[in-house]
């Protein structure tokens, strides 16, 4: 098994407040902003950009991975993840996450293609994480 940690922290206010982010393996650090989450400023990120790439990531690794395990070799795959914060309520919730995936594979045909994706949408450890937010999945074969 193995764990992973970040820090995170915030000073001020919700509007008028900052925070920043550290990934502790890598040292990687980032901000976060009120419009950075809500306002779709880019001055800084996001938790909800963080957790897209989470899952592109994620995805991309399980894809490429299913795809070896049936027998194909992926020369590439990307992936785009598109997070979607929106009011729920009297609150707000992510309620949707759109993968885009393209992928280069020798010998494999669309409907294969389409169908490992999906199976690794489904399996990926971050999709299994956010079972209560609609995945939808966009697969393009190279």
């Amino acid at each position: 098994m193995s764990k992973h940690y970040a820090h995170a922290y915030w000073e001020g206010n919700l509007p008028e407040g900052k925070g920043k982010y550290k990934l502790k393996t890598s040292g990687y650090e980032g901000y976060l902003t009120f419009s950075s989450r809500f306002e779709d400023s880019r001055d800084a990120s996001s938790p909800e950009e963080l957790m897209g790439a989470a899952h592109a990531s994620c995805f991309s690794m399980a894809f490429a991975h299913a795809l070896s395990q049936a027998g194909y070799k992926a020369e590439k795959v990307e992936t785009e993840a598109e997070v979607t914060l929106a009011k729920a309520g009297n609150s707000f919730a992510i309620t949707e996450i759109l993968l885009k995936t393209t992928g280069k594979v020798s010998g494999i045909d669309k409907q294969k293609f389409e169908e490992i994706a999906t199976d690794a949408k489904n399996n990926c450890p971050v999709s299994k994480a956010v079972k209560g937010v609609n995945v939808t999945l966009n697969a393009k074969l190279l």
